[in-house]
């Protein structure tokens, strides 16, 4: 830090806030710490009586705050994002578009763990619309050494950030409601219209709504036959615990379905199964999904929707943050649940 005469001040850093007070109209910082003095600056400086400065002597090999932000969002910003202008060393990122934000967790923690710089972001697997905020990210101090700002860049940059939008992709899909009971008119099928609602929130129509019974060769024939008709997801509502007349998850075994997982450590949602059948999804749905405010069905639909790639590891992860709280009113997705995973 140097003391300067304000008129030789023109791209110098200042170390600290500079008040300006217009009674009546104004009491607060005109110039913040860590602004670069520009030449249309120096009338306004005089005005409020700072005939000197005290500015910061950046050394060589080390960054403003400013520019190492920039460098920050460049190992965030993506295709269907847009940042804010630089404040005190801090850029916000917005969404663009609709979709899900994918997080490359671990380079996001590699780079956290660098010291003097952050970035915060909101929880991996969001749903994101035009407008939601992102992520937010500034340099601690004033200035940062640059060779900290280059392992930045090794870890992330323009060419592959650690955030990702990925649009909803899948717009149709068909429902196969299982259960002899509603297919012989004992029962009105009360399941279908809960998932239907459920498909809206992400944009997706239903197709057809097929009421299958409990035969598996049954639901197995029209999980084929949806999706040779141009189906791009299959919902099979249902049949999925242990009861000898539950046969959801063998009819989708047998249809050739690549199983990624049958059950979750979710609760609601234990017994949920995800396979794909080539890139359409086919899903299993428990009853809970019909009854229960928010199960696991809610937390992976988005991702699926997205097309991001669903694992078994992905699910077990699942558990931490897993169980469900049923609050009344319900926050969801704004609370913890279901926002473990990787």
């Amino acid at each position: 830090m140097r003391l300067i005469r304000t008129v030789e001040a023109v791209g110098c850093v200042l170390c600290h806030d500079l008040t300006q007070i217009i009674v009546g109209v104004t009491k607060d910082a005109r110039f913040r710490k860590g602004h670069i003095v520009q030449q249309e600056d120096i009338p306004v400086l005089l005005s409020m009586g700072k005939e000197n400065l005290y500015v910061w002597e950046v050394a060589a090999g080390m960054l403003h705050e400013d520019e190492g932000a920039v460098i920050l969002c460049q190992a965030c910003e993506n295709t269907h994002m847009e940042h804010g202008g630089i404040k005190e060393g801090k850029i916000e990122l917005k969404a663009t578009g609709d979709g899900v934000l994918e997080i490359d967790t671990e380079r996001l923690l590699r780079i956290n763990s660098l010291g003097e710089l952050m970035i915060a972001t909101i929880a991996n697997h969001s749903v994101v619309h035009p407008g939601d905020k992102l992520a937010g990210m500034r340099i601690i101090p004033l200035a940062i050494d640059s060779k900290r700002m280059d392992e930045v860049t090794a870890i992330a940059g323009p060419s592959n950030p650690v955030l990702a939008i990925h649009p909803f992709d899948i717009r149709n899909c068909t429902l196969l409601v299982t259960g002899s009971e509603v297919r012989n008119g004992l029962i009105t099928d009360t399941f279908s219209p809960v998932v239907a609602g459920k498909l809206q929130e992400l944009g997706v129509s239903v197709n057809e709504t097929i009421l299958t019974g409990d035969d598996q060769d049954t639901i197995m024939g029209n999980i084929l036959a949806t999706i040779a008709k141009g189906a791009s997801m299959v919902l099979c509502t249902g049949g999925m615990s242990v009861d000898p007349d539950d046969r959801t998850p063998g009819a989708i075994q047998a249809a050739g379905a690549r199983v990624v997982s049958y059950g979750s450590p979710v609760l609601p949602g234990a017994m949920f199964m995800v396979a794909y059948l080539g890139r359409v999804p086919v899903l299993g749905l428990p009853g809970c999904v019909m009854y229960a405010g928010r199960t696991v069905f809610d937390v992976l639909l988005p991702r699926i929707v997205a097309r991001v790639p669903i694992s078994a590891t992905d699910i077990a992860s699942l558990g931490a943050g897993g169980l469900c709280l049923q609050c009344a009113p319900c926050h969801f997705p704004n609370c913890g649940f279901g926002k473990g995973g990787i």
